[in-house]
């Protein structure tokens, strides 16, 4: 009998600990996952290839698309807010930009597990290669929409407006791509093990939008004054208020409250803690719950 056999037979030896639920394994998925960029990089670009094919101009449909709910939107709201519309169309265009991003995050980063079944089970690959997958795929519908952004800034001269402290778009683009990262992890581990959840998230982004600034401006609000400008202080409860705003002020050139950042920085690390709690202990029965 080996020593290994005998120490585990003795009485008071502590229990084997499992390495496929420590955060070092946790870590490595994430390593290998990036590692393995050129998987991820074709397969999410061969994804938007899939959607749109034998479609002529491909991808630009949610270009197209993006562009005329946003202005009908503008037109509508800036009427019924009594705003200008030259100010109010272009806000509530990059609000839609951003938020297209956020929201597939949410949506489709439950569902990003049971969607790649038969590749989790079939390929031997890291489990982080389908969230990788997911948000380049994302990235990329972002970058499309972003054509729109250009056309609005010549159009409605927002140019004007821009300046060095419009760059501050740059990094808080990373910091969504970050949490697009950790949502896709927790949302997408719970919602294969309980597949309720993935319908929940669906109807309460749905609620969210109505409920963020982005048809709707807390400045409107505050200029009523009274009790509608306290009410207007309700929208910062909305942890996505925050994500809006530090991509959408500098991307317009308007100013902006350093608490934003604190607060998006802050949610960043607390969700990334819990992604790596969640990768750590149920990382490995992924395959098992698709």
């Amino acid at each position: 009998m080996s020593a290994s056999a005998i120490e585990s037979e003795t009485p008071g030896a502590p229990a084997p600990v499992s390495d496929s639920q420590t955060f070092r394994r946790a870590f490595k998925d994430l390593r290998d996952g990036l590692n393995q960029r050129e998987l991820w990089l074709s397969l999410g670009w061969q994804d938007i290839k899939q959607r749109y094919r034998r479609s002529v101009i491909g991808p630009f449909w949610i270009t197209i698309a993006t562009g005329v709910q946003a202005t009908a939107i503008g037109i509508l709201y800036a009427a019924l807010l009594d705003m200008p519309l030259q100010e109010f169309l272009p806000y509530v265009t990059v609000g839609l930009i951003v938020w297209n991003l956020i929201n597939a995050s949410i949506i489709e980063g439950s569902e990003v597990f049971v969607a790649n079944e038969g590749l989790i089970k079939q390929l031997p690959s890291a489990l982080s290669v389908h969230i990788y997958r997911l948000v380049w795929r994302q990235i990329l519908f972002f970058a499309h929409n972003l054509l729109i952004y250009v056309i609005m800034v010549v159009t409605f001269g927002v140019w004007r407006n821009l300046s060095w402290a419009s760059l501050a778009a740059i990094p808080a683009l990373g910091l969504i791509v970050l949490n697009a990262l950790w949502v896709s992890i927790v949302f997408g581990i719970f919602a294969t093990r309980y597949r309720d959840i993935a319908p929940i998230l669906s109807s309460l982004t749905l609620l969210l939008f109505v409920l963020t600034p982005i048809m709707w401006t807390t400045q409107s609000l505050e200029a009523q004054g009274g009790a509608v400008r306290d009410r207007a202080k309700i929208a910062e409860l909305n942890p996505l208020f925050h994500y809006l705003d530090i991509v959408r002020a500098p991307m317009i050139g308007q100013p902006q409250e350093l608490y934003h950042w604190y607060i998006v920085i802050t949610i960043t690390v607390v969700g990334w803690a819990v992604a790596l709690l969640a990768l750590r202990k149920y990382r490995a029965r992924v395959p098992y719950w698709v």
